[in-house]
């Protein structure tokens, strides 16, 4: 009987150990709820980074985009800005243009030395300014013992200023320069008086020239 007795007490505490093992639990379970909601809270806050950061991005590209365009737009005006040209009358070779009794068109300089801008056209003789601001203008000519030389700057048909030699007793030279505020789209060009010649060679002693020298 005893033996009996001690068996069942045996067996009744082994179930009573397995009841409590099985009703506690050995994980905490709402300490792993809190790690899992802190991590949706970093996720959440990791996700609304980078939407800022995307909106900041789009926001740089735009600046970035401005400033180039803005760079671009400023060479551009820099490039357009360099204005100058030069050229003599013959293309090679040596000879004279005139006399004429009637003079209806401008000397045409035929050897080009400098065209920066492009605003000198060497098949009409014309220059003509590709911005606006102010120039400085000059041209030469060369005429041989007895013969009259003279020729005029005109600035869109109107007279701004001019060289002469009367016959001279040698070889004449003259040349004349001045600063013009010129439009964009205005045209210079030089003319001889009827009656009258110049001269050129290799060494380009009838030429005709100017500069930009600051827009406005």
């Amino acid at each position: 009987m005893f033996v009996i007795i001690t068996q069942l007490v045996l067996l009744l505490c082994a179930w009573r150990a397995q009841t409590q093992d099985f009703t506690t639990p050995k994980v905490d379970i709402l300490a792993e709820l809190a790690k899992i909601k802190n991590l949706e809270e970093r996720l959440k806050t990791i996700e609304e980074t980078m939407e800022q950061l995307k909106r900041e991005n789009g926001v740089l590209k735009t600046t970035v985009q401005t400033l180039q365009d803005k760079d671009e737009s400023l060479q551009n005006e820099n490039e357009a800005r360099k204005v100058a040209f030069s050229a003599s009358l013959l293309a090679s070779g040596q000879g004279h243009e005139g006399p004429h009794g009637s003079v209806l068109s401008p000397l045409i300089y035929k050897k080009v030395v400098t065209n920066i801008g492009n605003g000198y056209d060497s098949d009409t003789g014309i220059f003509t300014a590709p911005v606006k601001g102010v120039y400085y203008i000059r041209f030469y000519a060369h005429c041989h013992p007895e013969i009259r030389m003279a020729v005029s700057l005109y600035k869109n048909g109107n007279v701004q200023c001019s060289v002469y030699s009367e016959k001279p007793v040698t070889n004449g030279n003259a040349n004349n320069g001045i600063v013009l505020n010129l439009e964009k789209g205005d045209q210079l060009y030089t003319k001889l008086w009827d009656n009258s010649w110049v001269y050129d060679d290799p060494a380009g002693y009838t030429s005709f020239g100017g500069f930009l020298l600051f827009p406005l």
